[in-house]
């Protein structure tokens, strides 16, 4: 019986060997299959927290909020931010057609370009033909330019529409009672003028307090085949509303000045004569009176001298008679016509000032009174 189990019990060493190696593939496997489901447990978990602290976190409760609010709102998603719809934005209305070429006219207008800024305004106008900024600025325009017969036809039309006109209606009365720019429109000339003299003056280049003014000044030429220059000026003065004028008192001086061998300018010596339109010329009612001076050089004409020049000048005072320039040896260099200078004193105090083209008033400032000349 022992020498029996004694033989079963002895057990063949490549069993052991092979049972090991059973037992090691095993516990290998086991472990391979732990870590596969537990890596994908691990992934599965952690997008969870994620989603869970950004949705806890943007909803912290205020202080005040009871707890009750609280959960509520760190239950609730956070809110989006939705960017305005294009129709919910506002722009500002695109200009009018009238607005932008005001604004293209304007602009040319004050680099010089006179001409294409009234094309401008009139293809305003013809939008609008009752526009008072529009006329206003062709009335501003051709005052710059110095025709100062269309820009009284508009002045006048802008005084037509009464106050309901507005400021420009307030531009325009002053414009036609004193005969003188706006101060928009004062020549750069008269900006230059001496600092002395200007002080003294109000926005249009008249005296402070002056009682008389000049409306209108139209030149025309006559065309003349014994006459290098015809030329007449009409020239309209006016009162103030409620002034009481003594014509005795009142001086008004017209001067014609010539360019010299091309280059100097000097007093004309050609002949030069005056006569009133306008019957009486008292300025006892509020319509301007008229004055016509006429500036005449023969072909064939002789000049005076230097000393006789002051004959040239056309000075009047209402009630005298006509008169004209002397003449005699001729001056050396050819003379011609430039332009005029326009003085109105009442009281020996100067009143209004106007020149054609406006470098006369630099070259021959206008004294403030007539015994200083």
């Amino acid at each position: 019986m022992r020498t029996l189990l004694s033989r079963a019990t002895q057990i063949d060493p490549s069993f052991n060997v092979g049972l090991g190696l059973v037992v090691i593939l095993a516990v290998v496997e086991i472990f391979a299959a732990t870590s596969y489901y537990l890596g994908r447990v691990r992934a599965a978990r952690t997008p969870a927290q994620a989603v869970a602290t950004s949705v806890a976190r943007p909803v912290a409760p205020p202080a005040s909020t009871p707890p009750a609010a609280t959960t509520t709102s760190a239950m609730a998603p956070p809110a989006t931010q939705t960017a305005p719809s294009p129709e919910a934005v506002t722009h500002p209305p695109p200009p009018s057609l009238v607005d932008q070429l005001l604004r293209e006219g304007t602009e040319l207008r004050d680099r010089g370009d006179t001409t294409n800024a009234l094309a401008r305004f009139e293809e305003a106008l013809d939008s609008g033909p009752s526009n008072v900024t529009v006329l206003e600025e062709i009335a501003k325009t051709y005052d710059s330019m110095q025709v100062y017969e269309k820009s009284n036809e508009v002045w006048r039309k802008l005084h037509d529409m009464g106050p309901s006109a507005g400021e420009a209606y307030e531009l325009a009365d002053q414009r036609l009672k004193l005969g003188v720019p706006t101060p928009a429109t004062t020549n750069a000339g008269l900006a230059s003028a001496p600092l002395d003299a200007a002080s003294h003056r109000d926005v249009g280049g008249n005296p402070e307090g002056s009682v008389m003014g000049i409306t209108e000044v139209k030149a025309a030429e006559t065309s003349d085949p014994d006459a290098e220059t015809n030329l007449a000026l009409q020239i309209g003065i006016k009162k103030q509303s409620g002034a009481t004028i003594d014509h005795t008192k009142v001086k008004i001086l017209v001067e014609f000045y010539d360019t010299v061998g091309d280059k100097d300018v000097k007093l004309t010596d050609a002949d030069v004569n005056y006569e009133w339109l306008t019957p009486r010329h008292d300025w006892a009612d509020a319509n301007p009176e008229i004055l016509l001076v006429s500036y005449l050089r023969p072909k064939t004409g002789v000049a005076s001298p230097e000393s006789s020049l002051s004959e040239a000048a056309a000075t009047i005072r209402p009630g005298q008679k006509s008169r004209g320039a002397k003449s005699s040896a001729p001056d050396a260099g050819k003379r011609k016509y430039l332009g005029y200078r326009i003085r109105i004193y009442y009281d020996d105090k100067l009143q209004a000032v106007q020149a054609e083209p406006s470098r006369l008033l630099q070259l021959f400032p206008a004294a403030e009174t007539s015994s200083a000349q």
